[in-house]
């Protein structure tokens, strides 16, 4: 088994690329050893002395490794942890565990509100996820003010913590949102 690792725009996050299928649909994030017991995959990269996040996409896992800890390290035990899991078989998520949805807003728009979210789900769906997937993380919408026009997005795997990732939120996905849909005014992260 071969697994390929590439760099995210995160210094503290790195992307391992299995060459299988990680995740069947959505994406998990896991930010304690605690909160892994549905996952033995994500459980086993946790013991790995300095790993701080496990993000579980569709085909990489992204690894965030502690502020103070060295990547000579945590990657080679991260990519041991990694093909020691795949070769033993043992599922990443054990069944019935549910991937986190693409979209977690409880809030009920209505109206023209309505139909701005969708707009916004969509363009967020088709043109920002895939291309933030790539670099290891992920974006999901969180809500919207129709009367202020912000956007509120959840930031998650190499995305989380990322230094570039206020600019790609102002730069890149504001910028593109306030273009198609001319009621959007900024965009900011969720806390």
């Amino acid at each position: 088994m071969f697994i390929q690792t590439e760099a995210t725009p995160n210094p503290d996050t790195l992307k391992f690329l299995p060459g299988m299928p990680v995740l069947n649909e959505g994406t998990l994030e896991y930010a304690t050893p605690e909160a892994t017991e549905a996952s033995p995959l994500a459980a086993r990269l946790f013991v790995v002395q300095g790993v701080d996040r496990v993000f579980l996409g569709a085909d990489f896992v992204s690894v965030t490794k502690t502020p103070d800890s060295d990547w000579k390290h945590v990657k080679t035990m991260a990519l041991a942890a990694i093909m020691d899991h795949f070769m033993s078989g043992m599922p990443v998520v054990h069944d019935g565990v549910a991937a986190a949805p693409a979209e977690e807003s409880e809030i009920v728009y209505e109206g023209d509100a309505a139909e701005i979210v969708e707009e916004i789900k969509e363009l967020i769906e088709t043109r920002v996820r895939p291309a933030v997937a790539q670099d290891g993380g992920d974006i999901q919408f969180d809500r919207f003010d129709p009367e202020t026009g912000l956007v509120t997005l959840h930031m998650r795997g190499a995305c989380a913590g990322c230094p570039s990732s206020t600019m790609t939120l102002k730069q890149g996905i504001e910028n593109m949102l306030r273009h198609y849909v001319p009621e959007v005014t900024a965009v900011e992260a969720a806390l």
